[in-house]
């Protein structure tokens, strides 16, 4: 049996992760605010036939995003199913996910996944592309008109677990401290519920945000944006916002002499992440488990193309992990093997 790493030490089977998912479903589909159940998930064993099916990311910018297509990749291969995939590059390009997509479609796909970069802005595409085919949506929410199933979890939540890192570092009445906040890229499908969940955690605690700043989430614009905060709020405790601003802000801190002054906190997990809070650099990180996002969202096509789709929306448990929990759970179905490199077509 053939085994991955799952960069922390402890190998697993692949073909025994896919028996039984541990899931959890909102008991009204779509409505990530309704109460949670929790799923002992039976995936498929195989696929009819071999569907073809397109998937659409904002980008490849990080190594979330690769931990998705990892997923799908295995459960595609499991399955016996082929797919193509396309990126877009960046969270301001909605013209051109919504061209690779007409695009991507129109190469004899059955189903279309898709990662959006705007929650309203692919709507006119979606509900086109449903009228011949299903459509998930993985990971980041979009607007539900045209959408046959959701793979995600609820990213206020995951902004909410976020700032209760802080809350419980410095709840309320304790001396304040200063937090330089960074959502992601404005408009984009997850920031504005990573945003709400951030700040009303927030209000229970003794932080303040003293700036936010929104930006793509690229290397190079996180590094700018960090440069810019740390010139502007010399006395700053805490940087919180996406992974790439965390893993940016490390090095920044490092090369600054600030790294025991200023706090890094991430909202979601990546390779460097996983690195910096196991070397005490970045304090925490919640995990939605993208790896299994992505095989939850390819098997659901399946199951939607084959007329055996029953559970329409569900997504992993958030799990926040910081130096003292990496060391005592393995980090399952959220990191990429460290060799792995995107596939953008399986045949």
């Amino acid at each position: 049996m053939r085994l991955i790493s799952a960069l922390i030490g402890t190998w697993l089977p692949v073909a025994a992760l896919a028996d039984s998912w541990p899931l959890q479903a909102p008991a009204v589909p779509f409505e990530y605010q309704s109460e949670l159940r929790r799923v002992d998930y039976e995936p498929l064993q195989n696929a009819s036939q071999s569907w073809r099916i397109c998937v659409s990311y904002p980008h490849l910018k990080d190594a979330y995003w690769l931990s998705v297509n990892y997923g799908m990749v295995e459960e595609a291969r499991r399955l016996g199913v082929s797919f193509q995939l396309v990126e877009a590059g960046g969270y301001p390009n909605v013209a051109r996910q919504i061209q690779q997509i007409k695009d991507c479609v129109a190469d004899q796909a059955d189903a279309l996944i898709v990662g959006t970069v705007s929650f309203d802005g692919l709507v006119d595409v979606v509900s086109e592309v449903a009228r011949s085919m299903p459509v998930i949506a993985a990971v980041n929410d979009i607007a539900d008109q045209g959408i046959t199933a959701k793979s995600g979890v609820s990213w206020e939540e995951m902004g909410r677990v976020t700032g209760e890192v802080l809350a419980q570092r410095h709840p309320k009445g304790s001396a304040p401290v200063s937090v330089a906040w960074f959502p992601g890229p404005e408009g984009a499908g997850w920031v504005q519920f990573v945003e709400r969940g951030f700040r009303a955690a927030l209000a229970k605690s003794s932080a303040e945000i003293v700036t936010t700043k929104f930006g793509d989430t690229g290397r190079e614009i996180q590094v700018l944006l960090v440069e810019e905060v740390l010139e502007e709020h010399p006395d700053l405790d805490y940087i919180v916002g996406s992974a790439p601003t965390a893993e940016a802000s490390v090095s920044i801190l490092r090369a600054k002499g600030l790294q025991d002054q200023v706090g890094v906190i991430s909202d979601y997990m990546t390779h460097a992440v996983y690195r910096g809070i196991r070397r005490g650099r970045i304090i925490a990180a919640p995990s939605d488990h993208p790896i299994l996002q992505g095989r939850l969202a390819l098997e659901q096509a399946v199951r939607a193309i084959e007329g055996k789709l029953e559970l329409t929306h569900a997504g992993p448990e958030i799990r926040v992990f910081t130096q003292e929990t990496l060391l005592k759970e393995p980090m399952r179905e959220t990191l990429a093997p460290p060799t792995f490199v995107p596939v953008f077509e399986l045949r």
